[in-house]
C-alpha cells in the first residue's frame, strides 16, 4: 500500500535529525517501531515515545531518525511502504533498530496480526535483509513491557511468545538483540505497582498502562543506550549521560505536521 501525502509528511517530520550530522564518522540510527517508540506531538502530551528521549543518551554526531508510528506492527509497517521509505535513505554504516510486537499480537486485525514463530519472524527478516543489503547494521529490540501487576505485586509479562520468537531469530541471524522486554519488566518490578504510575501516561483523565510519560521514556531510552553499548553496537564514545540525571523538561512536543 502506498503512502499518502500526510503519511509521507508525518514520517519526514518524525525523522528530522535530532542531532547534527558532521564528519566522516557521522551516522544515523533509524528506529522502525510502534507507538511506544514513536514521536508524539503537542496534542498527545504528556505521552512520550522512548525514541524522543534516545538522543539525550547518544553523542551529537549520531543522528536519530525516528520512523516509529502509532499502531503499526512488523507487517503493517511493511505493507504501508514505511520500511521502503527507510531503506530508500539508509546508508552504509547506519543502524536500524527494529521494535515490534505490541500490535502484531492483535489477532482480530488481519492488517496487523502476525504469528510469533512464522509470519512475525518472516516480516522481521525483511528488515534485517533490507538493512544488510544497504550496508547498514540491523538491531532487534523486544517489545518494552506494559504496566501490569498480579495480585501479589509481581510485574507480569504481556507479550506471549513474541519476545522469545525475536530472541530466537536474533540468535539464528546473529543480529544484536536489545532485550527491552526483560529489562523493562525487571525495572517495573523494582519500581512496583505504584511507582510505575509515574513512568506511564497516567493523568487526571487517562490511565494508560502501555505508553510512557517523559520520565518513563527517558528510563527506557537509557536502557536502549546501555544495551547498544553492552552489545557493542555502539562504542563508549557514542553514548553519554548513562549514569546522569536527564531532566524531564528536556522533552518537548512539536506541533503535528499539517495534513
Amino acid at each position: 500500500m502506498s503512502l499518502t501525502r500526510r503519511q509521507v509528511t508525518s514520517a519526514a517530520v518524525a525523522a528530522v535529525p535530532l542531532a547534527g550530522r558532521s564528519g566522516k564518522e557521522a551516522r544515523t540510527l533509524y528506529i522502525a517501531g510502534d507507538s511506544t517508540a514513536a514521536q508524539k506531538y503537542a496534542d498527545a502530551a504528556p505521552e512520550t515515545g522512548w525514541g524522543m528521549a534516545l538522543p539525550f543518551f547518544l553523542h551529537k554526531d549520531l543522528t536519530v531518525a525516528n520512523h516509529a508510528v502509532n499502531g503499526r506492527s512488523s507487517k503493517s509497517f511493511v505493507d504501508e511502504g514505511r520500511l521502503d521509505a527507510v531503506l530508500a535513505v539508509i546508508r552504509p554504516g547506519d543502524l536500524l533498530v527494529v521494535q515490534f510486537g505490541h500490535n502484531d499480537e492483535k489477532a482480530t486485525d488481519p492488517t496487523r496480526y502476525t504469528e510469533p514463530w512464522t509470519s512475525y519472524q518472516r516480516y522481521l527478516r525483511l528488515y534485517l535483509d533490507g538493512a544488510r543489503s544497504r550496508g547498514a547494521r540491523p538491531v532487534l529490540a523486544t517489545s518494552v513491557e506494559r504496566r501490569r501487576f498480579g495480585p501479589d505485586g509481581t510485574a507480569q509479562p504481556t507479550h506471549g511468545d513474541y519476545p522469545a520468537a525475536m530472541r530466537a531469530l536474533a540468535e539464528a541471524e546473529r543480529v544484536p538483540l536489545l532485550d527491552l522486554q526483560a529489562l523493562s519488566l525487571a525495572l517495573w518490578q523494582r519500581l512496583g505497582a505504584e511507582g510505575t504510575k509515574t513512568y506511564f501516561n497516567w493523568t487526571a483523565t487517562e490511565q494508560d498502562n502501555t505508553h510512557f510519560n517523559p520520565p518513563g521514556a527517558l528510563a527506557v531510552a537509557r536502557l536502549v543506550a546501555r544495551e547498544l553499548l553492552r552489545t557493542r553496537v555502539l562504542a563508549r564514545r557514542d553514548v553519554r549521560r548513562l549514569d546522569e540525571d536527564v531532566p524531564a523538561s528536556w522533552i518537548t512536543w512539536p506541533d503535528a505536521p499539517a495534513s
